[in-house]
């Protein structure tokens, strides 16, 4: 799985609030620390559902 967040990002942190290992919130948008996405596959497609401004992109699903 690969995930990319878009420049719509608005830190709103809700992401980091689903999972602050994967998700960080940095100055301008959110950051993905992928080391942490094996076996946190479902907080990932969390956050991107919850997403408020849809700047989460999840690629490659199986991966």
């Amino acid at each position: 799985m690969h995930i990319k967040i878009t420049d719509d990002c608005v830190t709103c942190g809700a992401c980091e609030a689903i999972n602050p290992k994967i998700f960080s919130i940095e100055t301008t948008y959110a950051k993905v620390d992928e080391k942490f996405i094996k076996g946190n596959e479902q907080d990932c497609i969390d956050a991107a559902l919850i997403c408020p401004v849809n700047a989460i992109w999840i690629d490659d699903i199986s991966n």
